[in-house]
C-alpha cells in the first residue's frame, strides 16, 4: 500500500535527510517538504497525507501548536534536536519521536510504528471491530474492553471514557472515538459531546437518556439519528 507522506522541518539539512530515507522506502510517496506550519497546512488542506514528519522548533508556530489546531491529523512522528519535548509529544499521541541527527535504522522502527497504527485505523473503517482499545492516559496506555464503556463525554481537546468501575480521561478527539465505536450497534452519538452505550441505559426520560445515574441531553441535530436507532431496538 503506497503511503503519502509530508516533511515539516525550518531546517534544510534535517528536511534533507528525511527527504532521502523516503526515499529509500518504496512505499512511501512524498507528498510534500516545507518549512513552517504554515506551509504544512495549507498542503493538508488540499492532499491527502498518511504520515508527517513534524519538526516541533519553528517560527511563528511550533509542530505542537500546529497539532492541536488539526481535527483530524495525519500520523505524527516528530523530528527534533530538543528531547525536552518528549512527554507533551506521546500526551498528543505521536507514533514516534525521533532525536536529531536521526539514524537510517531508527528512521525505519519509527516507520514500522506509525503504519502499525494506520493498519489499525483502517481495520475499524473496513468494519473490522475489536472488543477492547488502548487510551493513553496518566502518561501510559489503559486497556478498555469496548462493551464495558457506559459511555464517552467530550471535553474541549480530550474525552472521558466511563465504565461501571472507572473513568479515564485521554487527549483525543470525539471523532477518532466515533469511528471506533460505532461499528458496534449498541453505541450511538446522542450529542455533540456525547455518544452512549445502550446497553447501560436505564431509562429515556423525555429529551434525555439515563445512563450511569447520569441523565444526558440528546443534542437537537441528532435527534432524528436518535429516533431511527431506537426503531430498531422498539418491542411497543
Amino acid at each position: 500500500m503506497m503511503l503519502s507522506c509530508l516533511i515539516v522541518d525550518d531546517e534544510p539539512l534535517a528536511a534533507d535527510v528525511i527527504e532521502s530515507f523516503v526515499a529509500k522506502m518504496p512505499h512511501l510517496h512524498l507528498t510534500g517538504k516545507v518549512n513552517s506550519a504554515t506551509e504544512a497546512l495549507s498542503v493538508l488542506k488540499s492532499e491527502k497525507v498518511d504520515i508527517m514528519f513534524l519538526d516541533i522548533q519553528m517560527p511563528e508556530m511550533t509542530g505542537l501548536e500546529l497539532l492541536k489546531t488539526l481535527r483530524n491529523p495525519p500520523i505524527v512522528i516528530f523530528t527534533t534536536a530538543y528531547p525536552n519535548y518528549a512527554l507533551e509529544s506521546y500526551e498528543i499521541d505521536a507514533a514516534d519521536y525521533l532525536l536529531k541527527p536521526i539514524a537510517f535504522d531508527r528512521f525505519v522502527k519509527a516507520l514500522n510504528k506509525a503504519e502499525e497504527r494506520l493498519k489499525s485505523m483502517n481495520h475499524v473503517e473496513n468494519g473490522d471491530t475489536p472488543d477492547y482499545i488502548f487510551v493513553k492516559a496518566d502518561g501510559k496506555l489503559v486497556k478498555i474492553n469496548i462493551p464495558d464503556i457506559c459511555y464517552v463525554e467530550g471535553l474541549k481537546d480530550y474525552v472521558i471514557i466511563h465504565t461501571p468501575q472507572s473513568k479515564v480521561v485521554t487527549h483525543n478527539t470525539m471523532k477518532n472515538i466515533e469511528a471506533l465505536l460505532l461499528t458496534d450497534e449498541n453505541f450511538i452519538r446522542i450529542h455533540r459531546s456525547y455518544i452512549i452505550n445502550l446497553r447501560f441505559v436505564k431509562e429515556i426520560e423525555g429529551n434525555s437518556f439515563r445512563v450511569k445515574d447520569q441523565l444526558l441531553t440528546i443534542g437537537t441535530t441528532f435527534k432524528e439519528d436518535v429516533q431511527a436507532k431506537l426503531e430498531k431496538f422498539r418491542f411497543s
